[in-house]
């Protein structure tokens, strides 16, 4: 029976990839595997209301611990290998608190963090080499995802004010249980937004599960270790059928197929995304954590919020199976000592502007604006 935790993960991943890829006629690709690991993270070290939405949007409830998250993530880092197969399924993930020396890491934090399978803090020189510091974080995840992502990080997204990163990266490259025809593969239209397009096509004649509900039909094509891809073909268009499917209405789906005799055909896929998650996830509602109001003080007595959140992720499906791999950094700024309320300044009436140098004082302009448009 699925827990109440799988249902609140179905919401997270849908709401997530709506807001994510508002475009019904845009092929997109990212793990709520990694961006919820990655968001989880920051949450066991978050207080108040900055804890409250992250939760909220993990777990559907601002009130519950993120524990039950990790518990979710955790078992399914697990695969199963008991099974005899000619090929082994791998799956790596890595979570990292990349942090300068500038800031304190609380011990409580680090410690809750090696106690994961695959937790560590480790030093970064954010401030004494910026680009030293995102060279060594690229390559940690380039080595967990087997270099499908080399460079999670891009160029300049280190800035004076960043000190730390929560890092997820996540690889998993498995075999189908049912191997598609290799010889069988060929181009064959595919009907896109755009214009029908011809794509290589693969074709696969086994018994495996599947289901036809309203609106839907769906194939769950198994792979070694547990992992299982699911197939959800709309009856009609894409765009209106996926505004219908709510978390509810995907767990009825998913649990629907049963064994059948399919004749299948199936694009082969390379699929990859490249986003900034920042607007994606002000428009769900986690806001104050990229504020001066921010509370990440289960992570460090710094003053901290988020400046960014980047998530990369990259999916291959062909004749043998799947293999996939994604990352999401979540980066850390430090907040100046300053906490006074800004003086708010509304120039919406006649003012002066001078412009002079500042070491004699001599005044190279002096104006008299009294409507900002129009001058004499």
């Amino acid at each position: 029976m699925k827990t109440l935790t799988d249902r609140a993960h179905l919401s997270f991943a849908l709401d997530l990839h709506r807001a994510l890829a508002p475009d019904p006629g845009r092929t997109a690709c990212w793990s709520p595997f990694s961006v919820a690991s990655a968001l989880g993270l920051v949450a066991k070290g978050a207080a108040g209301v900055t804890r409250e939405e992250l939760v909220g949007l993990l777990l559907g409830d601002p009130s519950a611990e993120p524990e039950r998250l990790f518990d979710l993530l955790a078992a399914a880092t697990r695969l199963d290998t008991t099974g005899e197969h000619e090929d082994t399924p791998v799956l790596a993930v890595a979570d990292t608190l990349w942090a300068d020396q500038l800031i304190t890491v609380r011990e409580s934090f680090a410690e809750e963090l090696a106690r994961m399978p695959s937790g560590a803090v480790r030093n970064a020189p954010f401030r004494t080499d910026p680009e030293g510091a995102r060279a060594l974080i690229n390559s940690d995840v380039a080595r967990t995802t087997r270099d499908l992502i080399p460079e999670l990080l891009p160029p300049g997204v280190i800035d004076p004010d960043t000190v730390a990163a929560v890092v997820n990266a996540l690889y998993l490259k498995v075999a189908w249980r049912h191997r598609f025809d290799q010889d069988g593969t060929r181009p064959e239209p595919f009907h896109a937004p755009g214009g029908p397009l011809r794509v290589p096509t693969m074709r696969l004649a086994e018994r495996v599960g599947y289901a036809a509900r309203p609106g839907w039909r769906m194939v769950a094509l198994p792979a070694v270790g547990g992992v299982q891809a699911t197939v959800l073909l709309p009856d009609g268009d894409l765009a209106e059928a996926e505004r219908s499917l709510d978390a509810d209405s995907l767990a009825t789906l998913l649990s629907a197929p049963e064994p059948r005799k399919v004749r299948l055909t199936l694009p082969r896929l390379r699929l990859s995304t490249r986003a900034e998650l920042t607007q994606v996830l002000n428009a769900l509602g986690v806001r104050t954590i990229f504020t001066r109001d921010a509370d990440l003080s289960g992570i460090s007595p710094d003053p901290l919020a988020v400046q960014a959140v980047l998530h990369e992720a990259v999916l291959k499906v062909d004749e043998q199976g799947l293999e996939g791999a994604a990352a999401t950094a979540v980066m850390i700024r430090l907040m100046s000592a300053d906490t006074q309320r800004p003086v708010e300044i509304r120039v919406d009436r006649p003012f002066l502007l001078l412009v002079r140098h500042t070491g004699t004082g001599a005044i190279y302009f002096l104006a008299r604006v009294t409507n900002p448009g129009t001058a004499s």
